[in-house]
């Protein structure tokens, strides 16, 4: 159900991730997110490993991966979540990066709990200005312990 995502069309990513991203941020104006599609479409995807969850070919879920250490995005579809999706990408990311970093939320409260449970401990705060919200900036290694 996992592979890795090797096509140029981005479409269906673009289309989860929005989904996605709306639904766990009704803190931040979806315009803020419509406004930034192309940047996802023209530089992060094209800069990324990427790892889709697929079932009987719809996706539910992506995982991608910048600088070979940041989790740049971990998607999945609001209708898909609780069914072990985002725990299976990522720990199938894991098999390929002994550390990880990402930056979250602090308000996506699901997520921070989620990545808490993985072994992601926050090392650090942000603020992101074009949101004007707070992040927590969490690190995962192999040899840690949870």
């Amino acid at each position: 159900m996992i592979h890795k995502w090797q096509s140029n069309d981005t479409a269906p990513l673009l289309k989860l991730w929005m989904d996605s991203t709306i639904f766990a941020h009704p803190f931040i104006e979806e315009l803020y997110w419509r406004e930034s599609e192309a940047i996802v479409r023209d530089v992060y995807l094209p800069a990324a490993q990427t790892w889709v969850w697929e079932n009987e070919g719809e996706i539910k879920g992506f995982i991608s991966i910048l600088e070979s250490r940041f989790v740049g995005a971990l998607f999945v579809a609001p209708d898909a979540l609780g069914q072990g999706i985002g725990r299976a990408l990522l720990n199938y990311a894991r098999q390929f990066y002994p550390v990880l970093s990402l930056e979250v939320y602090q308000k996506n409260s699901r997520a921070v709990n989620f990545y808490h449970a993985q072994g992601f401990r926050i090392e650090d705060s942000a603020w992101q200005e074009e949101t004007g919200q707070p992040t927590w900036i969490m690190h995962w290694q192999a040899d840690q312990t949870p």
